[in-house]
């Protein structure tokens, strides 16, 4: 192997925006590690980070442009493409025409797509799956601030003395932030830590105070503490006074709520209402960190302001260790913010609704015309494509049939559009199947440019590695469409520097302090400096150097009198899509989004390798369910099939389903199925975390593990999830066919030549059927198959495609399913950095380790990334209880 180089770039996942190290070699990208001079991680990454390197296969790559189903070049791909776009304007306006980009676009390409879309084709119809994210919190900030101005950097979570976590799993979602955070209570054990969530998870592990509230219910307990705040004496009246607009209107509405009131509106008892806000009023430095459990709300902007409120009249906001964080769920989600990327803003955070600033953009543009309305948002732009209003459709590095609500609404509309453009690295998405031209882009390790991560800071990411065949960066593919419109002088960009001192240069147009978003300095970056960019956090004006003073430590926001305000929010109503059930949706700790890269790694499917539907033991007794049933949730959107997973942790009346599962990977597990298009009225953020579902148990007869070399050949009915492991594939099916009607059909899905050297077992009484595949000393496949849920050492056999069967007892034991006396049977991952199971965690505890450090120092497990920490804490205590006994 030649010598590996190394290159330092920035994670493509969540907003944390870790720093890390790539080594490669010309083969190809070898190992990742975090980069400990990057100020976001310090060197800790996740698990998903930690798994990079798994996830690069070229297999699945797209190559080449692909027009209607058929492999073409960029010439011809793109001259359609133009053809389409010009004829389609020309006949019905450039409304007729639109964009649905994404957070996972870098910020250059962010911003040649709004400038094409925006400037030279003179429509607002570009939006982002941010808009699915953080459109509430933007929504928010420009309603309290004036300015869409993220105030608080990651170092103020570690000088705080009280850290509240409303809606945010941080945990598994945000996990190196959360690393951060419990290293920090360690070192300071008096640092108070308050969850508020519907659920139990990872994170309540840390907290002092957990609030398990009612989804919605946040708007109301923040209400309840801004009239407890003022009742108590603990409004600062000098900021209020000088800094503030709005704060007696706010109180008149706020003041008559009883604890009472509040305790019916949110499901939490008095005491625990009164024990936050007591600690909220005493603790000066406090710093509320909220994610998707605020934003994805009917009611998520006033749910942002309600937190706002209480910062402000506090004066808790401009001061180390104090202020509202909004943390993004995308790598870049804040990058697009600063160039314009949702369809009702401008590029460099200037209004699209203001006059001064559409001349501004569009003289430094040199476009035709600027649209004067806003466009489209997210779910509205899909519901005009049903409509036919919207004819052609460009969608990049997303997957919009999965990720956005009433998703099979979202199929329907694509079937009907006359011509989908989708850029994407992958060939198989469940969007892609829709595109009429497919295009190539190059990924991350492939492309450069910049991404802001939700502390406003820019990393950069650069190209280490080669692009498979033909793929090419999106922003060039956008460069190129515009050229062929006719406009040359406007997208004839050289490099991705070019385009960034662009976009620095239009940052401090006309600016002087006017908006908060100026990186002007940057417009005078030469090429080196570009490609040696450090991290850095904006603004950074032309001649100075970055400040480190928070934003409104001055007390000047960016409102016409510079004065914050404070809003009057609304208490939600009673959600119209009820049920006997509320679904909770999330995300798991090992998967990203929709698991078009994460799902290609053995490791991080390890975990957690099925969709499943949390429940609590009350609800399932009474359901008729039991642990590792197959349930059917369903109603008037939709219907998901998942496995029940029984546990305290849920709340009774709820069921959590994580968001990741699409139809490459299980049948009937997409949850957006169910989620009706609802929207926050002041953003068009969709109400994506909760609504009303039924349950009951899929009535399964037969019940397969399958192992096989190449991905299975699956029915349309029935429930199955896939996941990749080792040298293969592993599904998990149930039916309510009988097993031995079925056997024909059942061998097919192995995807194998059934004359290979079979070895089977069948025992029709005890409604049992085993087949294993063998093709010299390899194995090719194998098949279990039950009449009940089947019990065999998954994570033992998904090893197996690397072993050596020359052995005829080795074909037995796996035929057996059980790993001899001889091997280790390492049971469920638990830690995916090293591999970790349950039963060598169990194993570690019965000898002795009482600790997560001692599992740590005797099995590794939890001492990477620390996200399974938690999980190991339970299996210690487990173990501590069955030895009691």
């Amino acid at each position: 192997m030649s010598r590996l180089k190394e290159c330092k770039t920035t994670c493509p996942y969540c907003g944390v925006g870790c720093g890390i190290v790539a080594k490669f070699n010309e083969q190809g990208l070898v190992s990742v590690e975090g980069d400990p001079d990057h100020p976001a991680n310090g060197g800790r990454l996740c698990s998903k980070g930690s798994a990079l390197a798994e996830t690069m296969s070229d297999t699945p790559r797209l190559h080449d442009p692909i027009v209607d189903g058929k492999v073409s070049d960029w010439n011809e791909a793109l001259d359609l493409i133009a053809s389409k776009f010009s004829d389609t304007i020309s006949n019905f306006g450039p409304d007729s025409v639109a964009f649905y980009v994404s957070g996972q676009l870098l910020t250059e390409d962010y911003y040649v797509a709004n400038k094409l879309m925006k400037g030279f084709i003179g429509s607002a119809n570009i939006d982002t799956n941010s808009r699915l994210c953080m459109a509430s919190s933007v929504a928010g900030y420009k309603r309290a601030f004036g300015s869409d101005t993220v105030p608080v950097s990651y170092a103020d979570l570690e000088c705080s003395d009280l850290v509240v976590l409303v809606g945010s799993n941080l945990a598994w979602c945000h996990p190196v932030l959360y690393q951060r955070l419990a290293a920090e209570k360690k070192q300071r054990p008096n640092l108070k830590i308050v969850v508020i969530d519907p659920r139990k998870t990872m994170t309540t592990d840390i907290a002092d105070l957990h609030l398990a509230i009612n989804p919605d219910g946040d708007a109301a307990l923040f209400m309840g503490l801004f009239a407890h705040l003022q009742k108590t004496g603990a409004c600062d009246d000098g900021f209020i006074a000088r800094h503030t607009n709005g704060f007696d209107e706010t109180l008149k509405q706020c003041a008559p709520l009883t604890i009472d009131e509040i305790a019916k509106k949110s499901g939490l008892e008095p005491a625990e209402i009164i024990s936050f806000y007591e600690l909220y009023r005493t603790t000066q430095k406090t710093v509320t960190v909220y994610s998707q459990g605020v934003n994805q709300s009917r009611v998520g902007t006033d749910k942002v302001n309600a937190i706002l409120n209480c910062h402000l009249i506090t004066g808790r906001i401009g001061k180390p260790g104090t202020g509202p964080f909004s943390i993004t769920g995308q790598p870049n989600a804040m990058g697009g913010r600063e160039v314009g990327g949702l369809s009702n803003m401008l590029a460099a955070h200037m209004e699209l609704d203001n006059p001064a600033h559409r001349n501004s953009v569009q003289s430094f543009w040199k476009a035709p015309h600027l649209p004067e309305k806003p466009g489209l948002k997210a779910v509205d732009l899909f519901k005009a494509v049903d409509k036919g209003d919207i004819k052609v459709l460009w969608i990049m590095a997303t997957n919009p049939v999965d990720s956005l609500p009433d998703s099979d609404f979202i199929k329907e509309a694509l079937k009907k559009c006359p011509f989908v453009i989708v850029s994407d690295i992958y060939q198989n998405t469940d969007t892609n199947a829709f595109a009429h031209v497919l295009l190539p882009s190059s990924g991350w390790g492939e492309k450069n440019g910049t991404v802001t991560n939700s502390e406003r800071r820019i990393s950069r990411q650069r190209g280490f590695l080669r692009a498979p065949g033909n793929a090419k960066p999106d922003w060039w593919q956008m460069a190129a469409i515009g050229k062929r419109l006719g406009h040359h002088g406007a997208f004839d960009y050289l490099n991705e520097a070019d385009i960034y001192r662009e976009h620095a240069a239009l940052s401090a147009l006309d600016n002087n302090g006017s908006r908060d978003f100026d990186i002007g300095e940057h417009s005078r970056l030469s090429n080196d400096g570009y490609d040696n960019l450090a991290p850095v956090r904006w603004p950074v004006p032309i001649k100075k150097n970055p400040s480190e003073r928070p934003f409104f430590s001055d007390g000047h926001f960016f409102t016409a009198n510079n004065k914050a305000n404070i809003i009057p929010v609304a208490m939600p109503t009673k959600d119209p899509e009820t049920g006997p059930y509320q679904l909770n949706t999330g995300r798991i700790r090992d998967q990203w989004h929709t698991m078009t890269r994460t799902g290609r790694s053995p490791r991080l499917s390890a975990h957690l390798s099925e969709p499943f539907a949390e429940i609590h033991p009350v609800d399932a007794q009474k359901l008729g369910i039991e642990l590792g049933d197959i349930v059917e949730l369903t109603n008037k959107h939709g219907r998901l099939l998942a496995k029940a997973t029984i546990t305290f942790r849920q709340k009774k009346g709820q069921v959590f389903v994580p968001m990741h599962w699409t139809d490459q990977y299980a049948s009937n597990g997409r949850v957006n199925s169910l989620i009706p298009s609802i929207t926050d009225p002041v953003s068009g953020q969709p109400a994506s975390k909760n609504t009303g579902v039924s349950i009951q148990k899929y009535e399964a007869r037969t019940f397969l593990f399958l192992l096989t070399r190449k991905k299975p050949v699956l029915p349309a009915r029935g429930y199955w999830a896939t996941f990749e492991t080792e040298g293969g594939w592993a599904t998990e099916f149930a039916g309510k066919e009988d097993l031995f009607e079925k056997l024909d059909v059942i061998k097919k899905m192995l995807n194998v030549d059934l004359k290979t050297a079979p070895l089977a077992y069948e025992d029709k009484k005890r409604g049992e059927y085993r087949l294993a595949l063998f093709h010299g000393q390899r194995l090719e496949g194998i098949l279990y198959a039950s009449g009940s849920p089947l019990s065999v050492s998954r994570s033992w056999l998904c090893s197996k495609f690397e072993g050596d069967f020359n052995d005829p007892k080795a074909r037995y034991s796996v035929v057996a399913g059980k790993a001899p006396v001889n091997e280790i049977d390492k049971g469920a991952i638990i830690c995916s950095c090293f591999g970790v199971g349950i039963n060598e965690i169990a194993d570690a505890v019965r000898s002795g380790c009482c600790s997560v450090e001692a599992v740590g120092d005797a099995t590794q497990g939890g001492s990477n990334c620390g996200s399974c920490r938690s999980e190991i804490a339970e299996i210690i205590n487990k173990n501590a209880l069955v030895a009691a006994q």
